[in-house]
């Protein structure tokens, strides 16, 4: 019988994977950089053949494509792509914070309760980029603790893309505030128990977020717009 050699508990180029993901989240590669191969393999010290095998679990994926004699570059997420993927993250999240609300221990609720803070701390210190920090760590652990390895899945899968647009609508003035008055009704109704009005709330804060995305596009675009209030302000702001 041929010897036996153990498997890695994680591959080379799944590793490489990774850091291409974290590279193109952090938005060190941005939508439509093309990867340039022979210098992150002399960055990383490794030869091209993982980097390869890599960036075609990206584009499996759909973080990168394809061109035809110049490599693979990050994709670009366009308005459409937005509209039609929030609403479907509405329902997912939504329904993730219902099972963790139902699932959640004292001490599920007091990590919870941890990661608000934080979320607390950068939204008074209007920061930005901890604020998408916090805010990513904050539904990660609301998806976890559903439980529901099905709903992991998916969520996991098309989160990916909404961190491809890396919390741009924060940037809108009063978004912020308006997103951390949500976090505060969601986080009532976990602590209430109230599984019903904690999906709500989770599924109103990524509309709001969408919203929030349309029209800082369209002020960047030049058009003269209005920012439609949450349709649930009223309760946010008197939590």
């Amino acid at each position: 019988m041929s010897e036996v050699i153990p498997f890695r508990s994680v591959s080379l180029h799944d590793q490489v994977a990774e850091r291409l993901r974290s590279l193109i989240f952090d938005r060190q590669l941005a939508p439509g950089d093309f990867i340039d191969e022979v210098t992150l393999a002399e960055r990383w010290q490794i030869s091209r053949t993982p980097l390869r095998e890599a960036l075609k679990v990206l584009v499996s994926e759909g973080l990168v494509e394809p061109v035809p004699r110049r490599g693979c570059r990050v994709i670009e997420m366009t308005a459409t792509d937005a509209d039609e993927l929030f609403p479907i993250m509405a329902m997912l999240e939504g329904r993730c914070a219902f099972e963790a609300t139902q699932h959640a221990t004292d001490a599920d609720l007091r990590e919870l309760r941890r990661l608000h803070d934080e979320l607390e701390r950068t939204a008074a210190a209007h920061d930005v980029d901890g604020y998408y920090q916090a805010n990513h760590g904050f539904h990660s652990f609301v998806q976890r603790l559903a439980g529901n390895r099905w709903l992991d899945r998916v969520t996991a899968d098309l989160r990916k893309f909404v961190r491809m647009l890396r919390g741009r609508q924060l940037i809108l003035p009063g978004r912020i505030d308006a997103s951390i008055n949500e976090h505060r009704v969601l986080l009532a109704a976990m602590f209430e128990r109230d599984a019903a009005r904690a999906e709500r709330a989770m599924h109103d804060h990524l509309l709001a977020q969408h919203a929030a995305l349309k029209t800082l596009r369209k002020i960047e675009s030049g058009d003269s717009v209005q920012a439609e209030p949450h349709p649930f302000a009223k309760e946010a702001s008197s939590a």
